[in-house]
């Protein structure tokens, strides 16, 4: 639209207008560069924050290096859900299997044989390389360790990448003509805005309305002129449209997205896919794993029953990775681990946490600095936390895993690992001192009892010990082992067959304490109006206990079921959606919780339009983090596929930071909201001015425009756009995370927001209407008060006509530079946008000046556009030539009583929507206490509310 109004200046010889013109469209194009730029960095480096990590063995140490930085001659060490980073050559592997479809089109998982050697390796398809482990695909189960051979476009999948790029883009169709038209068709989606996330769709969509609506006022101007389209009158119809469009609404939005990209790092969120950005303010239930998220992720066994020795329990452990941290108690007594060396019973169970097992302990040594693995005062550790912390308690009797390997006599025959499906683990070791070989197994209890050869008497003894261990909030595993028969090699290949008939060992609790931060930021939550469900793979009495701790069961009995609001996953699952639609409400918690039922949860919610979010660290959960609303990964002990399946990736694994992430897209949409509005009421208010405007006539009987082109173009252009950028890095409301989620399906364009702009609007476009008509007829008016031709430039009859375009110019500036104050809040007072609440914690009850000085940039741009307003209206040649207006005196009295009349219309429609609670003025009085009772909440002990 500016080119057009710019090409048109210099076609009616009008060089002045033109030029000022084309300088502000350079600007333009400076600034959005610069803008753009700095928003695709920021975007761009928190892409390669969520990049692929993998684990190489470098300088005899494991470190978690970036995919894209692995090099030929790396050992890679790859686990289920890992992607492959680069064309390996497998050396070692148990039960290993890769998903090859991005491949070779293989829809089935390709078993692979680390130790097979082919003699014709060139002439043997990539398919049937069962040694080799290629980039980008994914390993399905199993763990693996192999040797890169290739990297980047040396890989099997760089080699069909770079053969593509060698032949050009192919786009679908083979027609010309259809490619052809593809390509202008995505050029024009690109060009219209119409690619981005939906936010910047659906807006993009709006602005293309506007441009509409733009084109519709500009006819009524040429209209209005009687068709006598002059060169004035041309442009102005032109600026007509202009002042109806919010050019800087798409910058505005990308640079505001920018910014919270970058804030949602700084709080440990990655954000993968922009929409999430836009959805995580609004969404109503969040459904998080236990381990590691609500708890610390650092297990320790604190309780360990063996029957023929009794309870063991674990004090004072203040270093979950040092053996010697804490003592030991046999059956409530102290005890001296040298006695139970000769214990045949303890040897059996220590031998099978530390066998069936995948993690490694050691005390670190100045090499380990760079070591990317959980460490602590000294110790590093590798692995699972449940396995870190059962590999911890058998070294207490210098049994761990390290030692027990230590004299060569151990073989691994076979490993069954750990599936979230089956959730029990096994593995094969055969004494070369013994004939026969031995399987010990781990998992959950009530999955291991049908395969244990006890009696029914044993099993329920065995149970009712469980149930206590974990009503004291311990995750309890069940201990197996049995002797393998060297003539069955059906024991090594079938697990069914290995994980039966097994003999019962022992029982081991772990205990992983909630995070400090864990029961703060579920009550943050339900004080926002949105629900925590606990989905965990742990016992239904553990996962009460942990429950009950953090807050998310905060009125039942610890140890009762509470109706619906706990549940067994075995239980859900059985149910139709017809009977999960008619539970009231969704279980809180569900245990022993299965991938399949994260997906029924998600799709349940869906059915009662629900947003969720859904945590996930597993192969398995993908699905569900795909299909929720937002889908959030774990970083540190997620795996890869997981990660590409999520919308965002959290870099610390802490519920707290899912918080931030929500009170960070609430901001987010707030300012939207805020920048939103302010530029729908300088459009509303212009076009008002400028179509009433069309009704004051000259001497000739010609429309004389109450703003000048330019003047149209400067308050857009400059004045409004970085109002609008100070209101899109606006602060969070204090009071934001105490109010229910907003209706994602409404979106931004709320009933309120829609009758405010309408409102301020008219409010404004009224009194600049006032401003100029006072000037034009309320002094010296009369017939020939607006002179002859003042559209085209200064003549003798012009002077009341210029002085009454420059006082509506200062008064429209003015109004617009409080409304960007007016607007910081939609129903909160200007003068009071910070209350002290009574009783409550105090919202920064500050003075206007300091409310408004919270946000720097929006408080000094506001004040330049006062400053800058003055030079506009007075300096020589600028005012009358380029704006086409005059210097003025006694009219900043007009332009005073303008501001305050506008204000005091402000003030009183916020006090009438605070009267009648209507949008955001049922808020007024929110307070912590408010939250509370909404969400049914107690007081904390000592809280003010």
């Amino acid at each position: 639209v500016l080119l057009i109004v710019m090409a048109l200046s210099f076609g009616i010889d009008d060089y002045i207008e033109g030029g000022v013109i084309t300088a502000v469209i350079l600007l333009n194009i400076v600034v959005g560069f610069v803008q753009d730029y700095h928003a695709e960095k920021a975007i761009m480096s928190l892409y390669a924050l969520s990049a692929p990590v993998s684990k190489v063995m470098r300088d005899g140490a494991i470190e978690h290096a970036k995919a894209e930085t692995v090099v030929v001659g790396d050992i890679v060490h790859l686990n289920v859900g890992d992607i492959v980073p680069a064309d390996l050559r497998l050396i070692d592997g148990i039960n290993v299997s890769t998903d090859e479809a991005l491949l070779t089109g293989e829809s089935l998982p390709v078993n692979k044989t680390p130790h097979k050697i082919f003699e014709n390796y060139s002439d043997i398809p990539v398919g049937d390389r069962t040694n080799m482990a290629y980039s980008a695909t994914t390993m399905s189960q199993g763990r693996a360790t192999g040797i890169v051979v290739a990297t980047g476009v040396n890989t099997e999948v760089g080699q069909i990448a770079e053969m593509l790029r060698s032949r050009g883009r192919v786009t679908e169709g083979s027609n010309i003509a259809v490619r052809s038209w593809n390509r202008f068709k995505n050029g024009f989606k690109v060009v219209l805005g119409l690619e981005g996330t939906p936010l910047q769709i659906k807006l993009s969509k709006f602005a293309l309305l506007l441009f509409a609506l733009a084109i519709l006022l500009a006819v009524i101007v040429f209209s209005a002129a009687k068709w006598d389209v002059r060169g004035e009158v041309l442009i102005y119809g032109i600026c007509v449209g202009v002042a109806v469009i919010p050019e800087s609404l798409i910058a505005v939005l990308t640079i505001t997205i920018a910014v919270g990209t970058k804030a949602m790092a700084k709080g440990n969120v990655i954000v993968r896919k922009l929409s999430a950005l836009e959805a995580v303010g609004g969404v109503t239930n969040i459904c998080s794993d236990k381990t590691g998220t609500l708890t610390q992720g650092k297990m320790i066994a604190r309780k360990a029953w063996i029957p023929a020795m009794g309870t063991m329990t674990i004090h004072d452990t203040t270093n979950p990775f040092d053996p010697s941290s804490g003592f030991v108690r046999m059956n409530d007594c102290d005890i001296d681990i040298e006695e139970y060396d000769d214990s045949a019973h303890l040897d059996t169970f220590l031998k099978a946490i530390a066998l069936c097992n995948l993690s490694s302990v050691y005390k670190s040594s100045a090499d380990d600095a760079s070591v990317s693995t959980a460490s602590e005062a000294g110790w590093v550790s590798v692995g699972e936390p449940t396995e870190i912390a059962l590999q911890v308690l058998a070294m207490r009797f210098n049994s761990g895993k390290a030692t027990l390997m230590d004299g060569g006599n151990l073989e691994l025959l076979a490993e069954f690992p750990f599936d979230s499906n089956f959730k029990r683990m096994a593995v094969i070791y055969k004494d070369k001192t013994e004939t026969t070989a031995h399987a010990y197994m781990k998992g959950a209890v009530e999955v291991m009892l049908p395969a244990l050869l006890s009696s029914d008497s044993e099993k329920k003894q065995i149970s009712a010990v469980a149930e206590e261990m974990a009503g004291n909030g311990l995750r309890v595993l069940c201990v197996g082992q049995k002797l393998v028969p060297n003539d069955d090699p059906k024991q090594l290949t079938d697990r069914a067959t290995a994980e039966s008939s097994i003999g019962f060992v022992g029982l081991v609790g772990l205990y992983d304490p909630p995070r400090l931060e864990t029961a703060e930021a579920v009550r943050r939550c339900q004080m926002a109006g949105i629900t925590v469900h606990m989905l965990t793979g742990d016992h239904i009495k553990t996962a009460t206990a942990i429950a009950h701790e953090v807050g998310i069961l905060s009125g039942a009995a610890p140890n009762s079921n509470s109706g619906s609001a706990i549940m067994p996953a075995s239980e859900f699952d059985k149910l139709s959606d017809e009977e999960v639609d008619a539970i009231e409400t969704l279980p809180l918690v569900l245990a022993r919780c299965s991938p399949k039922t994260k997906v029924r949860v998600v799709q349940a919610m869906h059915r009662r339009n629900a947003f969720c979010v859904m945590t996930g660290d597993g192969v398995n959960d993908a699905p569900a983090l795909r299909i929720s609303s937002v889908g959030v990964a774990m970083g540190l002990n997620g795996s890869d596929v997981a990660k590409e399946a999520a919308d965002m990736v959290l870099t610390d694994d802490n519920f707290a930071s899912i918080v931030k992430a929500v009170e960070e897209g609430r901001r987010l949409f707030d300012n939207i909201q805020k920048f939103l509005l302010h530029l729908l009421i300088s459009n509303i208010s212009q076009v008002l001015l400028l179509l009433i405007g069309l009704a004051f006539k000259d001497a000739d009987g010609n429309s004389v425009f109450p703003l000048s082109p330019l003047e149209i173009l400067w308050v857009n252009l400059i004045t409004s756009s970085f109002l609008a950028l100070g209101l899109g890095v606006e602060e969070a409301q204090p009071d934001i995370m105490l109010r229910p989620p907003h209706d994602l399906r409404v979106g931004v364009f709320t009933p309120e927001l829609i009758a405010d702009k309408f409102i301020y609007g008219t409010f404004m476009g009224s009194l600049c209407i006032a401003a100029f008509t006072s000037v034009a007829f309320g002094v010296g008016g009369g017939d020939q008060a607006l002179g002859r031709d003042c559209n085209e430039g200064w003549n003798d009859s012009c002077g009341i006509v210029f002085r009454a375009r420059a006082t509506t110019y200062a008064t429209l500036s003015f109004l617009l530079l409080v409304t960007a104050w007016e607007v910081k809040h939609f129903s909160r007072s200007l003068f009071n946008l910070y209350p002290h609440v009574e009783g409550g914690p105090r919202f920064f009850g500050l003075s206007v000046f300091g409310a408004v000085w919270r946000n720097r940039f929006l408080f000094w741009a506001v004040v330049a556009g006062f400053v800058i307003t003055f030079p506009v209206v007075y300096i020589p040649v600028i005012n009358r030539i380029v704006f086409k207006h005059e210097a003025i005196t006694w009219e900043w009295g007009v332009v005073v009583a303008c501001l305050v009349v506008y204000l005091a219309a402000v003030e009183s429609w916020k006090a009438v929507k605070r009267r009648f609670g209507l949008g955001s003025g049922k808020y007024r009085l929110l307070t912590v206490e408010d939250a509370e009772m909404r969400a049914g909440l107690a007081p904390l002990e000592g809280e003010k509310v």
